[in-house]
């Protein structure tokens, strides 16, 4: 067991959800109770529509300084499966044994007290982990100069932006040396630069010994910092492998091979109102709905959504990824300021909003869409990470009379001119 740090026996959590406020009883409803207590006829021993499995029979172990990824869908039990190793919250089953002192980011400004300036939330975090005094002190100008707030320490959290507190909380996660470091996908909240240097600082952390459990929806950054990954689905354990070919699996699970996407009302999120999003769609340029385009080809990809309520500012658009989750290109609907302007304010009702990928861009090779409706610095309606994959088949694409493989995701038809300017 020495060689463990973690080690998850069939962890279950279930939560209560759309429960009415508490009233008092009838006398049929008392005695309905009293039944239940008597033969263990308790609801939560059945499905029932008022409660949720958000993870279920997990189990899995972590050796003592393994860096372990863990990805999947929105809602697939990643956050929860954090919060219990982190004593957040307790199982509804299973357990967890853990060795180790334990320090967790799992939200931006998780443990910090908005009242408390950053000096104070620095030996306030590292006394909830455990710290010694003289530990934290040792420690404090470099947590203080890794987050870049000096100016702000000794100003309260609750006026420090989402990105100031991300890089306090972080600077204090990573340098209080704790034997297990748990991070979830909070490091979207920082610039390019910060993550950069959280990225780079985690990697010293795994070279150091210490065991590190990993939470992203970047792929390229659970491929540089982890060799080992698992995938959770609809709360459970889908798969454990190294981790390219946990991405594979993950990439490529559950895309549909039509070239359309439809969500259901369950996987459309409350929040998401008044936008309420219908289908993705990818067809060549004969209108034809496929899976897989030549790179000859221009490529339309179509949105069908609907709006109950007018929304201001709004734009539809994707991220265009590699099956490893780089980025190659952003595009929304409205990056035209004359389309901004005629729908500034976007009426209910239904739309298609259809963009085009130019002939000889894209490179052969397997894609991914998400997409994406917000209104910028205000509001993100809508967000799905995994859309929709389709394949682009080089066949006839620029420079294919040579057998080699071009690298990059794209391969544009550039304009060459070769001119002989000896004479």
């Amino acid at each position: 067991m020495s060689d463990y740090a973690i080690r998850v026996e069939n962890i279950g959590k279930q939560y209560k959800i759309g429960l009415a406020p508490n009233r008092y009883r009838t006398l049929s409803e008392t005695l309905t109770q009293t039944l239940r207590s008597t033969f263990n006829l308790h609801p939560s021993n059945f499905q029932h529509p008022n409660r949720i499995w958000a993870l279920k029979d997990v189990s899995f172990d972590v050796r003592q300084g393994q860096v372990l990824g863990i990805i999947g869908r929105n809602g697939a039990g990643k956050s929860t499966l954090l919060k219990i190793l982190s004593r957040v919250t307790e199982p509804t089953e299973g357990q967890a044994e853990i060795r180790g002192r334990v320090g967790s980011l799992l939200e931006v400004g998780t443990g910090f007290h908005p009242e408390l300036t950053g000096r104070e939330n620095i030996y306030l975090n590292g006394a909830i982990l455990g710290m010694k005094r003289t530990e934290i002190e040792r420690k404090f100008d470099e947590m203080v100069a890794f987050s870049e707030v000096e100016q702000f320490i000794d100003t309260p959290v609750k006026r420090y932006s989402s990105g100031m507190y991300l890089r306090l909380a972080f600077a204090v996660a990573a340098h209080l040396e704790p034997e297990i470091l748990v991070v979830d996908e909070v490091l979207a909240v920082g610039d390019a630069e910060f993550q950069r240097k959280c990225l780079g600082k985690m990697s010293d952390v795994a070279q150091q010994g210490r065991t590190v459990l990993f939470v992203s929806h970047n792929m390229s950054a659970i491929l540089r910092l982890t060799e080992e990954t698992i995938v959770l689905e609809h709360g459970k354990l889908a798969f454990r492998a190294p981790t390219p070919q946990a991405i594979d699996y993950y990439m490529a699970a559950g895309f549909s091979q039509e070239g359309t996407r439809t969500w259901r009302d369950d996987e459309i999120p409350l929040e998401a109102a008044p936008f309420r999003p219908a289908a993705l769609r990818v067809r060549d340029p004969n209108g034809r709905t496929v899976d897989s385009l030549r790179s000859t080809d221009s490529i339309t990809v179509e949105i069908e959504y609907t709006l109950e309520a007018p929304i201001t500012g709004l734009r539809v658009g994707i991220y265009l990824l590699t099956m490893r989750g780089e980025y190659v290109f952003t595009s929304f609907d409205t990056d035209d300021p004359a389309l901004f302007e005629q729908f500034s304010v976007r009426q209910p009702g239904r739309y298609v909003s259809r963009g085009v990928i130019p002939a000889n861009l894209l490179n052969e090779g397997r894609y991914l869409l998400a997409v994406n409706a917000s209104s910028f610095r205000v509001k993100r309606f809508f967000q799905d990470e995994q859309a929709l994959a389709f394949t682009v088949d080089g066949t006839g694409a620029p420079g294919k009379h040579w057998p080699e493989p071009r690298l990059g995701p794209v391969r544009p038809a550039l304009d060459w001119k070769i001119e002989n300017v000896s004479k």
